[in-house]
């Protein structure tokens, strides 16, 4: 992709992602656009939608290479640098019952999506991808699980779209929730971890948090995001035995296809979600040889941080330039309804889940 022969026109097409995430990264600071944490992830998939559709045919396509380049190596390193955000010692920190939530919560969801999607007749790459979006970390997860569904990119935005409607629908949600008294049944600790647990983007997490505790007091704010970064960290696992099915499902359609001659596919191994693994460990490590409190003071992880950000920009606003409303449009309504689905599952079954599961343990 970055061959000496074409190495200018590939940077042409980074460089042209590269001035849309500064855009983004711009555009997410109007506070309007804070009030609704909008994160630059979201804004730049937004303005790689509207290049889609106006002046997507107006550009050279020898940048082309250049745009993909960005959907997929500086995805991965996006991927693997969003692991010095998290230690192991978040998981320590609240214990069982979050873990147990999480885990049940991440499974089920996926499953369901999956079947759901089938009932539906949505193609299954689709439900896959909003599936997970819907089931771990939102967009992050989406962009996580393209390299190894190996989906068009329109659909990437498609299941990004779903987690971006429900993900903000709850942000406020939650909040009227507690103010109203409908989480009264519940105890601080409850609450925190049915936020952290059901809600899409760390964004909708932090928001909703802040928004229920804003000095944190109750300690609601930081368990829920605790919470939510513990399912971040299912993501590796999640993409490890996404891989070893989809290799099998894709086994299996060669085999019909061709009969008994057909070779066996190969299985492809996210191995950027065992560096995302591997960060996360040295990070731990750091965070005790230095004795710091939190990922936040350890020396440049906020430096690392910014970096990671306008990575995983670049790579969703480059998934956007992909993406044109005509794709929308041929795929219906049906994947709103499946995250639609989905998103009653979160807040009705993740609220009796949370309750009886965290009493018990």
């Amino acid at each position: 992709m970055l061959e000496k022969g074409n190495r200018a026109n590939t940077l042409h097409g980074i460089l042209l992602i590269a001035l849309f995430s500064f855009a983004a990264f711009y555009i997410a600071e109007i506070p309007v656009v804070r009030q609704l944490s909008f994160s630059p992830l979201i804004v730049g998939i937004v303005l790689g939608m509207l290049y889609a559709n106006s002046l997507r045919n107006k550009l050279p396509e020898t940048w082309v290479p250049g745009i993909k380049f960005c959907t997929k190596q500086v995805l991965r390193w996006g991927i693997i640098l969003y692991g010095f955000r998290l230690t192991l010692a978040q998981v320590a920190a609240v214990g069982v019952p979050a873990v147990t939530v999480d885990l049940i919560i991440v499974t089920v969801t996926i499953l369901g999506g999956v079947l759901l999607g089938r009932l539906l007749k949505i193609d299954r790459d689709t439900a896959l991808m909003t599936s997970t979006g819907s089931a771990i970390c939102g967009a992050a997860a989406v962009l996580g699980a393209e390299p190894v569904v190996k989906c068009e990119g329109y659909k990437t935005a498609i299941a990004v779209s779903t987690v971006v409607i429900f993900g903000t629908l709850s942000m406020f949600l939650y909040p009227v929730m507690y103010r109203t008294g409908l989480l009264d049944g519940m105890t601080d600790t409850e609450v925190a971890i049915y936020t952290g647990s059901t809600l899409h983007e760390v964004a909708h997490v932090a928001g909703a948090g802040n928004a229920m505790d804003p000095t944190d007091s109750l300690g609601i704010a930081g368990t829920a995001t605790i919470t939510k970064m513990i399912r971040v960290m299912m993501l590796a696992p999640v993409l490890v035995v996404m891989s070893f099915a989809l290799a099998g499902r894709r086994r299996r359609e060669a085999s019909a296809a061709q009969g008994a001659k057909a070779e066996k596919s190969r299985i492809t191994i996210p191995w950027f979600a065992f560096g995302f693994i591997a960060v996360i460990c040295l990070n731990s490590l750091l965070q005790s040889l230095l004795g710091v409190a939190s990922v936040r003071e350890i020396p440049l992880n906020g430096t690392i941080e910014y970096i990671d950000t306008f990575m995983l920009t670049m790579a969703m606003t480059a998934l956007g330039t992909e993406t044109s409303f005509d794709k929308f449009r041929q795929a219906g309504a049906k994947p709103f309804v499946l995250a639609g689905l989905l998103y009653v599952w979160l807040v009705a079954g993740g609220y009796f889940l949370t309750k009886y599961l965290v009493g018990v343990l």
